[in-house]
């Protein structure tokens, strides 16, 4: 965790001053693997994914697709425009339906986020072996933290680190793909149609982010 937040503070102080011409982009749509890592270098969830980046629609299965030795096993099916999400249990055949407090995501660089700086990652000089990306950062509205995304010049988003006072997470998206293969998984399943909406418990903050912590 200390080495990423050095590597943060190290962009903030190496901005450009021509920060304020860029203008964030949205990502396309997009199939691929994330993987979610703690601050103490422990993986904590890695899955497959849709995004669905007109509709504002993500799918995140952890340990279905990729069985790994991870702590979290999650099938989370997310409607930002709505503001609702179901949890889902594909083997018990049920789920939850909750309500958004937050749209707040690492496949897409939020609207209001700042722009830090471009880098390369590996070498600048050598053909085939380097990624030019640029870094956006923001405060988190949900928490009191900030985020860093990394994003291809196409508007890819390559790893997003997000820091707390407690905590700190760092989103990796990987075996990207430029289209969404499946759509069925993008509609709630036939199980939860009907599925009242679950109280929010009060100084609960409902989010995609908050799935991990």
């Amino acid at each position: 965790m200390y080495a990423a937040v050095t590597l943060f503070v190290f962009m903030c102080l190496t901005a450009t001053t021509h920060a304020e011409h860029h203008q964030p982009c949205h990502s396309p749509n997009m199939t691929g693997l994330l993987t979610v890592m703690t601050g103490k270098g422990e993986l904590k969830a890695m899955g497959a994914y849709t995004y669905d980046s007109m509709g504002k629609k993500l799918r995140f299965r952890s340990n279905e697709s990729y069985p790994m030795n991870t702590s979290l096993g999650l099938d989370l099916l997310m409607f930002f425009e709505e503001g609702i999400f179901y949890e889902i249990d594909s083997k018990n055949q049920s789920c939850e339906k909750k309500a958004l407090q937050c749209t707040m995501h690492p496949l897409d660089i939020p609207d209001d986020a700042t722009f830090l700086t471009a880098l390369h990652s590996g070498s600048a000089s050598i053909e085939g072996e380097g990624l030019k990306v640029n870094v956006w950062t923001g405060p988190m509205s949900e928490a009191k933290g900030h985020y860093s995304m990394s994003v291809t010049m196409g508007c890819l988003p390559v790893s997003t680190f997000y820091f707390t006072e407690s905590t700190s997470f760092l989103f990796s998206n990987m075996e990207v793909e430029l289209e969404i293969k499946d759509p069925d998984l993008l509609t709630v399943p036939s199980f939860c149609l009907g599925q009242p909406l679950e109280e929010t418990p009060e100084g609960t903050v409902n989010s995609f982010l908050n799935e991990f912590m």
